[in-house]
């Protein structure tokens, strides 16, 4: 079953967690971590975009659309039922 309440509530396989330990890793934040740049680069390839951004949870994901869509001082409106307003306003 697939659990999509949360970024939290998902846990890994024993098999992922094989896959975890034996991956080769690298340095991200200089995209030297070769498994994020192949699901980057695919991630683009699906969506025909130039490149794509690899972050770890849909709230970081949600953020960093508001900061790209916003410079300092704005604000964006939201609807009262919308994920954003109700758990991830400061």
């Amino acid at each position: 079953m697939i659990d999509l309440r949360s970024d939290t509530v998902t846990k890994p396989t024993p098999a992922m967690r094989r896959a975890m330990a034996d991956a080769e890793v690298g340095d991200d934040v200089y995209g030297e971590d070769p498994t994020v740049n192949r699901l980057q680069e695919r991630a683009a390839e699906i969506f025909e975009k130039e490149a794509a951004l690899f972050v770890p949870t849909g709230s970081m994901g949600n953020q960093t659309a508001v900061k790209l869509h916003t410079k300092p001082g704005q604000e964006v409106v939201i609807e009262e039922r919308g994920h954003i307003y109700n758990f991830e306003m400061a």
